[in-house]
């Protein structure tokens, strides 16, 4: 046992410790969020990339709804002597918890989820213990890929396509919130192929190859990566640049995947939400607390996308498609009203009015949360054990 005083410490929007019982604490008000459905229905999931963002609001969605088994898999770190384990390792632990309490069979795996030596763990639990999967979501945020089966390492580039690109973006000092500028430079073709690589469909095809070959696709079977468009204030760095171009390239792979038979794949357009690969991203954070500051409780959580994405999944709900056959759960962000208010907003910010016009405050405590941290009923004062185990694996 090993109990500490947490605080947060860190530089930027990146914290050195991840507070164990914040979030502990995070996983339990998600899950209360949740109305259960049909909870005799209890579909078999993977879930890559199951610890964080909507990958995390997706396997609770799924768990506290429609009763989800399966595997969800991700890659945190954990304990050491000096530092905590990562906050998505204990988020895990936590999903885990509320899982076993209401009889699901839900088992996690700490693995690279590119590695083909995870797929083949993954793929022998759900042999062993269900037969078969319904659904496949995938959620993977990464700086780089090893491909297993070349040895070459991929590095994913955040930058732009065609022009350097300047925006605005916001920063803290003390807990104030500044205005400042990024500049990002343009991506080189190799720049632009490596980020597809590590972001784009390709190792999603992979999943999918691994449970049709193992004839583990159940029938029905339906798979979804998740994707994001946003606005045209952010567009330069993130839709039309690097990422984008890997965005675009899973977006081509669903379609590609849907050609095959027994196969539903669809990209899902999420709303806005601080994450911490989103919050890392300059411009986007600025634009999120505009956002917020616009729409306030009417911006929807990645909870409730989730909720929404199970119920378009299950049949509960009709597909809300686009024209490009994409799962849409970002209309609310995207109403040209919304976003004529943000750009209003945007223009108007300077750092005299930053802390008004933007929803400053609720952005850093929101980064604060994705640690643990700035949850309600917590106390911060009194040590918390870090030495959490990961959950067992059957």
């Amino acid at each position: 046992m090993t109990e500490r005083l947490i605080k947060p410490v860190g530089r930027g929007f990146l914290f050195l410790d991840s507070h164990p019982a914040g979030c502990e604490r995070l996983v339990q008000d998600l899950t209360a969020q949740v109305e259960a459905r049909t909870a005799d229905q209890n579909p078999v999931a993977l879930v890559i990339g199951s610890s964080s963002g909507y990958g995390l609001a997706a396997t609770i969605a799924g768990l506290a709804r429609y009763g989800i088994n399966g595997v969800g898999v991700s890659f945190e770190k954990a304990a050491t002597a000096r530092r905590t384990a990562s906050a998505g390792w204990y988020r895990t632990a936590a999903t885990a918890q509320y899982a076993e309490q209401n009889g699901r069979k839900f088992h996690f795996l700490n693995a690279d989820a590119f590695a083909d030596t995870t797929k083949d763990d993954v793929l022998d639990l759900v042999e062993r213990e269900f037969g078969g999967v319904d659904y496949l979501v995938y959620s993977v945020a990464a700086p780089r890929r090893v491909d297993p089966r070349t040895g070459t390492t991929y590095q994913s580039a955040l930058k732009t396509i065609g022009a350097p690109y300047t925006t605005k973006s916001i920063a803290f000092e003390d807990g104030n919130p500044v205005l400042t500028e990024a500049s990002l430079d343009v991506a080189t073709d190799d720049e632009i192929a490596e980020t597809v690589q590590v972001m784009g469909g390709e190792d999603w095809t992979r999943w999918v190859d691994a449970l049709t070959e193992r004839k583990l696709v159940n029938d029905g079977f339906s798979t979804v990566a998740l994707t994001y468009i946003g606005s045209e204030l952010t567009g330069p760095i993130y839709r039309q640049g690097s990422i984008g171009a890997a965005k675009a390239h899973l977006e081509q792979t669903a379609k590609t995947l849907s050609e095959r038979d027994g196969v539903r794949a669809f990209t899902s357009v999420n709303g806005a939400a601080v994450t911490q690969a989103s919050s890392a991203i300059p411009g986007i954070g600025l634009y999120v607390s505009l956002l917020h500051k616009v729409l306030g409780e009417k911006m929807q959580t990645p909870i409730q996308q989730s909720i929404a994405l199970w119920d378009q999944l299950t049949g509960e709900t009709a597909p809300d498609l686009d024209e490009d056959g994409r799962l849409r759960l970002d209309r609310w962000e995207l109403d040209p009203a919304v976003q004529d208010a943000v750009k209003q907003q945007w223009d108007a910010v300077t750092q005299d009015n930053i802390a008004t016009v933007a929803d400053a405050a609720w952005f850093h405590s929101e980064v604060r949360r994705l640690y643990g941290f700035d949850v309600d009923g917590v106390d911060y004062d009194q040590p918390t054990e870090v030495d959490v185990e990961w959950p067992a694996k059957a």
